[in-house]
């Protein structure tokens, strides 16, 4: 058995990008900042980011197109990727989380005259080569 699972808590870099694939299949594409802060030894507060790329499919990615802009606080679940392709000549590498799972964090005052979704959307599962067992989170430890 293998587990990869990530789970972050940010604040996205810059509005979603939404695109449309055949089927009305929606993917959308944002970043998401985690900070770190510690006191260094002259006892000074450093904050470290960390930069995330998310993407979100299918219906969670039109929730995110309804009302995920840049800033709102957000809890991603999801599995990291890796994947590479050639541009001029060069192998470029690339690092992604695929969202699963997403609750926005924010309070309802800090969005506009939108109301915002249930706290948490989490898309219908599919079927995988192992069938239901897939995306088990029940771990034997």
């Amino acid at each position: 058995m293998s587990v990869n699972k990530v789970i972050l808590i940010g604040n996205v870099g810059k509005d979603p990008e939404v695109k449309y694939l055949e089927k009305d299949v929606a993917y959308a594409r944002f970043t998401l900042a985690t900070n770190e802060s510690y006191k260094n030894k002259n006892g000074e507060k450093v904050t470290n980011t960390e930069w995330h790329n998310i993407v979100v499919w299918r219906g969670l990615a039109k929730v995110v197109e309804n009302y995920v802009k840049k800033g709102s606080k957000l809890y991603i679940e999801g599995k990291l990727t890796y994947r590479e392709y050639e541009q001029d000549g060069q192998k470029k590498y690339f690092t992604e989380i695929v969202c699963r799972e997403l609750n926005m964090l924010d309070s309802k005052d800090s969005n506009s005259s939108q109301e915002s979704p249930k706290a948490a959307f989490t898309p219908p599962k599919e079927e995988g080569p192992m069938g239901e067992f897939d995306d088990v989170d029940d771990l034997p430890f």
